[in-house]
């Protein structure tokens, strides 16, 4: 999947493997783990389906190879907010997504994630108590409705009116195992979207294990995830929401920040105290010709890398930020984008993959700050708490002159910087660059990413076969009706 007809070829195929691959993949899970709602009897075959839920969540079906396969969450968004670029000319760095190659991946991946969830969920509230042990039963569900709520909400901020709380184009809610007998169902509006989502999350915070290993879902994923959520729907009771759920999660959560955050890319991965949630790469993954390191890594004089950092990335960091020599490196020679860098965030340039080089990230102590202080500007709190919240990630990086914050003054001021440094943050992990860039004023973004000229660009089409299998889910969003 280096060139770029590799790549295009493994998409095209991906389609017509899903359903056999997922299968294949899934039968072959520690103890025959499978997503099969008729299988719950007991705790133990719930456990099994949940890993078989987490397995679709990791999209390790997708190659039909045991990988995860992340990489979507990580360049797929930065192609769309402009800091990553493959190597020569995709529809998704134009943001013309009619013509992309990935239009329907997330549709695709968060839906097998949903009906896995829908299956668990539906099942294990049927069973008596006297089945599982201690609370283990909520445990379960808290964790389903987790993954579900994570899907629901991938989906509500790539093929859903997010950002228009009273648009009647939300996404299709699916809250129960989807057959032939129920796949008819109209999408939802905003707001009911919204509402499903944060009930889901609720229910997770509350019942979910709060010391479950780092790549499973828990209590603090939840808010984690809850405050992603209270964000895009930006009501001012939702920014004190938000504030407050980043106060008990630094405050009571087990997380620290990592002293050199590189070191979370390179050398800890998913024993990095900062890591509220990871994406676990499988046995021997680093020797998988088709991994996630390749895309970024793997260079010749004939092949260049998959995906590579945009100039208007690197132009981000300063030169007083040592994230620049990191996250970025030199300059892609015999490219097509010129100015174009290595995206050496997860591994350097032909390094040999590593497990962490592997791992992926869905949640980061960082991200919490960050939303916190944004959440405190768009409330229109104290700046200097704000700006005190973003020197404290940047110092964290290295950063040591803090000039142009410490020279804020307005709140528009503040948030832009906030965007720029939850870009160099969380850049190429789950997507929070192009979410928190569409939160800018619709005038920003244009002159930020000037390819996108209309709100539409702010989200996807549904995908063509969802109207052929399902004629009741309503009109295509708007922008895409020819």
């Amino acid at each position: 999947m280096i060139m770029k007809k590799n790549i295009i070829f493994i998409l095209c195929c991906s389609v017509m493997m899903l359903q056999y691959s997922c299968k294949k993949t899934l039968s072959a899970l520690p103890e025959n783990a499978k997503v099969d709602a008729n299988t719950i009897l007991d705790q133990k075959t719930a456990e099994v389906a949940l890993k078989g839920a987490y397995y679709l969540l990791y999209n390790i079906p997708f190659r039909g190879t045991n990988t995860t396969c992340w990489d979507t969450h990580q360049w797929q968004p930065a192609y769309y907010a402009g800091y990553l670029t493959g190597a020569s000319e995709n529809p998704e760095e134009e943001n013309r997504y009619t013509e992309a190659y990935t239009t329907n991946a997330i549709w695709e991946e968060s839906y097998l994630t949903i009906n896995a969830a829908n299956g668990i969920i539906n099942r294990v509230e049927m069973l008596p108590d006297n089945k599982f042990t201690g609370n283990r039963k909520n445990g379960i569900l808290g964790e389903a409705r987790f993954l579900r709520a994570y899907s629901h909400f991938k989906l509500l901020s790539y093929y859903a009116e997010w950002f228009k709380r009273d648009s009647p184009h939300g996404i299709l809610i699916r809250d129960v195992l989807a057959n032939l007998s129920n796949i008819s169902k109209a999408k939802s509006s905003v707001k009911d979207s919204y509402d499903f989502i944060l009930a889901d999350l609720d229910f997770a915070i509350a019942k979910a294990p709060a010391d479950n290993p780092n790549y499973y879902a828990g209590k603090w994923a939840a808010m984690a995830l809850k405050m992603r959520v209270l964000m895009s729907s930006g009501r001012q009771t939702d920014y004190t929401s938000v504030i407050g759920i980043a106060n008990e999660l630094i405050q009571n959560g087990p997380y620290q920040l990592e002293a050199n955050p590189k070191d979370i890319f390179r050398s800890k991965g998913l024993s990095s105290k900062e890591v509220i949630m990871g994406i676990k790469p499988q046995p021997n993954q680093e020797n998988d010709p088709y991994n996630l390191s390749i895309y970024y890594s793997y260079y010749t004089a004939q092949i260049t890398v998959g995906h590579a950092a945009t100039k208007q990335l690197r132009a981000l960091f300063t030169a007083d930020d040592p994230r620049g020599n990191w996250v970025t490196g030199a300059e892609v020679p015999n490219n097509d984008k010129p100015g174009s860098c290595f995206f050496s965030k997860y591994i350097a340039v032909n390094a040999k993959p590593t497990i962490v080089s592997e791992t992926s990230y869905a949640f980061r102590l960082s991200e919490v700050y960050l939303l916190k202080a944004e959440a405190i500007s768009r409330s229109n709190g104290s700046i200097t708490e704000a700006k005190d919240i973003l020197k404290k990630i940047m110092g964290q990086a290295g950063v040591t002159d803090f000039t142009t914050i410490s020279n804020i003054s307005t709140h528009e001021a503040l948030q832009l910087e906030l965007f720029y440094e939850i870009t160099r943050s969380l850049v190429g992990e789950d997507g929070q660059e192009w979410m928190a860039l569409l939160r800018l004023p619709f005038s920003t973004v244009k002159t930020l990413k000037p390819s996108i000229t209309n709100q539409a660009q702010y989200i996807l089409p549904i995908p063509t076969n969802e109207f052929l299998t399902n004629p009741a889910i309503g009109p295509q969003n708007p922008g895409y009706n020819k």
